[in-house]
């Protein structure tokens, strides 16, 4: 085995140390032992390849109700521990090699693409034009409390500052208490506005301070190798939100929250500029100044002070402006920045005066970090994406129709439905009547019209329509829109999510861009979401990606035919089960031609915190996504040869059969599921401010992606990412198809990207843990049918390793392997804690164990770094 480094080693010691004396000072020294009996029975069992050991489980089962919440806390801790000190050991390797010109880095990529033809001039243009934008959501994966995470930020710094030769192992012991006397899970669920706070708190706490990094280490390395800076109003990376805009399936998101959202994000922007400009205008002292900035400050004797001194009561007005908005209280917005240039622009008269009187030095420090913040972060922080069911849209259309008495606008034919959209759009008059009085659900939704269309264009990002399935869906949002008042043609993007609808997105926007109104008001630019989540649980995870594939294939041939540039917005979750996994990996599996320069990416739940939550972390991050973008751009991987594309249509339909056939058609797989898994217990754990549900009476039909996922995860048996594969995988070896798979694996970034999650997913897996919940919970009738998943995630497991030519699982990912392994012994514990606890619970109900079970939850997302 690897050995870890030396430095994690210590440092995952310090902090185990400091946990040891909490537990001591809090509940004895033998509770400790305990704690220490169970850690080592586990670390025996898995060493002798039996983690289910009697001795362990013997132990656990001794455990009294009052000791069960302490023991799943001591090892949900220690996994929190664990991934802090991995972080920041990345962070530590990751130091003194920013400026090294290496493989994986930028500037190593553009010297391969000058190498295979790309000029100078088209990788600058390629990188100065891109657009690439992360879109944070509040979908609930994030299991940690926003308290507790701060505390994590805190532990973070002081490893930081110890490796710089400070003693604070006494402040570190501090914070490693605070969080162990600190709820590990929330007492209710966080609201909308919570959610987005978060979201703004990692913007202030990390990307505040790493975006100027990584601009700046773009712009040096793109000089270095093109001679071409990148501008400092340009930004290849720039974030959105969902945070206070989705309300697809969730009640608590109204269009009172998403205008709240909206001026909190104007008000946080408007305070983290006043900090910087504050520390700027400390800086600018100077008084030699260009003619031009003299002529907007007059003869002041500090003119850069004076124009920032004017910048900053702009600022302070605005956030004026803003809180009176939310108090209720309308104001003048005379004076207000609402749009990014009106800051912009008395910051690049500073720059330029600066320049030309060769204070370039200057100008280069804190000002240029100022303005390309403003480049990325704009004077919202994010542009807030809208997303509602297309359901919800043709409920208004049918409470309208039914009023005019022309009848049931549900009920129309497709092409009726675009005559009357169609000539209702192109119509002077409204179509709203003053004596309607629509039901409390169709107000909601024209409520929430109303403010994107009084909302400043720059604040919004796209209309996203859930549930899209025909050009019908697209139009009556355009309507509702125009209806409400809208004067800027905003993005609307339709969400194909199921098999079906993806396989019908190609018929759908060729008719939409077939219309001659439609493709004049999309101005040359169309918006697709492709759906990984709802796709997987539909289709299973084979079926589903090479679906998503074709989709992306057949979207950007019908763009390129009617001249539109296509956007592809990929709605990625952090699991593989939901399109998961290194997202440069992703961006260049991707179809030829299918990125463009162009790109927009759901980042999800815990991803977030694990991917930007630390500064140093997400300036590797962005420049990961900005590399990945510009080499699917300029070298994009080639497309599928006839043999592959014939042998991947087998595959996908050979999978899809055998995944429904469990999932849809198998009488006995929803009570196992409901049986074997935390499933319907999830829905007390208090993740996020959305129902687990689409329908509060719904089956498994209606289970969300994230908590399908989630359940599979808790019990290691991680069924979504692999059921159907294993037949269809196996069937392609069985017609001695073996070679063509391996040149697939070799020549196809998207094939090897599928084999490659799919390894790091059976990584994970454990097939006995999920045996140990079999036992414990579900009756032997049913038990049946877990034996047989069981034994088909063995022979999964046994695939992909002779597709990858392996003894065994992750053997060139030693580091990630040995991490999982080096996790296991902690986690297995929590496992049959959740087991017995589960158990107990069903039978006979206790808020004790309930708090219990929630931990253990808690405690195997930590383990496993993801939870849906």
């Amino acid at each position: 085995m690897t050995t870890l480094h030396e430095d994690l080693r210590d440092d995952v010691r310090m902090l185990g140390d400091c946990l040891g004396q909490t537990i001591i000072a809090h509940k004895g020294q033998a509770f400790l032992d305990k704690i220490e009996t169970i850690r080592a029975l586990s670390k025996a069992g898995r060493s002798s390849g039996k983690p289910v050991g009697d001795e362990l489980l013997k132990t656990l089962s001794e455990l009294d109700d009052d000791d069960l919440l302490p023991v799943a806390r001591a090892f949900t801790q220690f996994l929190n521990l664990s991934n802090i000190a991995e972080e920041h050991h990345r962070v530590r390797r990751r130091s003194g090699v920013m400026d090294v010109c290496t493989s994986d880095s930028f500037c190593g990529l553009i010297g391969r693409l000058i190498q295979q033809g790309s000029t100078k001039q088209q990788i600058a243009d390629a990188v100065c034009e891109m657009d690439v934008e992360l879109v944070l959501t509040a979908h609930p994966t994030e299991v940690n409390r926003r308290t507790l995470i701060q505390k994590f930020d805190s532990i973070t710094e002081c490893l930081q500052r110890i490796d710089r030769g400070e003693n604070l192992r006494h402040r570190l012991h501090d914070l490693i208490s605070q969080a162990w006397h600190t709820d590990t899970i929330r007492k209710q669920r966080p609201t909308p506005i919570d959610e987005a706070k978060w979201g703004f708190a990692v913007i202030e706490n990390s990307l505040w301070e790493a975006v100027p990094v990584f601009l700046r280490h773009i712009d040096q390395q793109l000089f270095d190798a093109t001679g071409i800076h990148l501008p400092l109003t340009r930004s290849p990376v720039r974030f959105a939100s969902w945070m206070g805009g989705d309300r697809d399936g969730n009640p608590n998101v109204t269009s009172k929250t998403t205008e709240q959202v909206l001026l909190l994000s104007r008000w946080m922007a408007a305070d983290l500029y006043i900090k910087d400009i504050e520390r700027l205008r400390t800086e600018l002292s100077m008084n030699q100044c260009s003619d031009e900035l003299r002529q907007q400050v007059g003869d002041h004797a500090e003119p850069y002070r004076e124009l920032l001194r004017e910048v900053i009561q702009a600022l302070t007005k605005t956030k004026h402006w803003v809180t009176e908005r939310l108090d209720g209280h309308p104001v003048d917005k005379e004076g207000v920045y609402i749009l990014p240039n009106q800051l912009l622009e008395p910051l690049l008269l500073i720059d330029s005066s600066l320049r030309h009187c060769r204070m370039d030095v200057i100008a280069d420090g804190l000002l240029s970090d100022t303005i390309r913040r403003v480049a990325c972060f704009g004077m919202n922080l994010v542009n807030l994406d809208i997303r509602q069911n297309a359901d919800r849209h043709a409920e208004v259309l049918d409470e309208l129709t039914g009023f005019y008495g022309i009848g049931c606008y549900s009920e129309w034919s497709e092409t009726n439905k675009q005559m009357f959209l169609l000539k209702e759009l192109q119509e002077k008059r409204p179509l709203f009547p003053r004596d309607w009085h629509p039901s409390a659900d169709v107000q909601e939704v024209l409520d929430t019209c109303r403010v994107v269309a009084h909302e400043e264009p720059n604040s919004l990002g796209s209309y996203v329509i859930s549930m899209a399935s025909q050009p019908s869906d697209v139009l009556a949002v355009i309507l509702l829109l125009k209806e409400s008042g809208i004067q800027h043609n905003i993005r609307v993007a339709p969400l194909f999510e199921t098999l079906d609808d993806l396989d019908n997105a190609e018929n759908c926007i060729r008719q939409l861009l077939a219309i001659p109104w439609y493709k004049q008001y999309t101005e040359g630019h169309q918006e697709v979401m492709i759906g990984y989540s709802d796709s997987a649980k539909d289709a299973g995870q084979l079926a589903a990606a090479w679906g998503q594939y074709r989709a992306q294939e057949a979207l950007t041939k019908i763009c390129q035919e009617y001249d539109v540039h296509l956007t592809l917005f990929h709605g990625r979750g952090g699991t593989v089960g939901r399109g998961g996994g290194p997202s440069h990996t992703a961006i260049l599996a991707q179809p030829p031609g299918s990125v463009a320069g162009s790109l927009r990416v759901t980042e999800q739940g815990e991803m977030i915190r694990f991917k930007f939550g630390i500064p140093d972390i997400a300036v590797r991050n962005l420049e990961l996504y900005t590399s990945a973008t510009l080499e699917a751009t300029l070298a994009p991987a080639p497309g599928p040869k006839p043999e592959w594309r014939q042998l991947m249509n087998e595959m996908a339909q050979t999978g899809l059969t055998a995944y429904r056939q469990v999932v849809r058609f198998d009488p006995q797989f929803v009570p196992y599921f409901r049986s074997a898994t935390p499933e319907q217990e999830l829905a007390k754990l208090p993740l996020g401010s959305r129902p687990a549900k689409r329908k509060a009476d719904g089956g498994v039909e209606s289970l969300r992606a994230i908590p399908w996922i989630f359940a599979w995860t808790q019990i290691r048996l991680m069924l979504p990412a692999w059921l159907g594969s294993d037949i269809a995988l196996q069937q392609t070896l069985d017609k001695g198809q073996f070679e063509l798979v391996q040149t697939m694996r070799r020549d196809w970034p998207f094939f090897r990207s599928y084999m490659d999650m799919l390894e790091m997913v059976m990584a994970k897996s454990d097939g006995n843990i999920a045996a140990y919940y079999e036992k414990r919970l579900v009756s032997e009738e049913l038990s049946v049918l877990g034996a047989d998943l069981r034994c088909r995630l063995a022979n999964t497991i046994e695939l992909v390793k002779k597709i990858k030519q392996q003894d065994r699982l992750l053997e060139h990912s030693p580091v990630i392997r040995q991490s999982i392994e080096v996790r296991n012994p902690y986690i297995d514990p929590l496992h049959f804690l959740q087991a017995e606890l589960l158990y107990r619970d069903r039978n006979q109900p206790d808020e004790r164990l309930e708090q219990a079970l929630m931990i253990t939850m808690a405690g195997i997302s930590a383990g496993m770094r993801n939870t849906g």
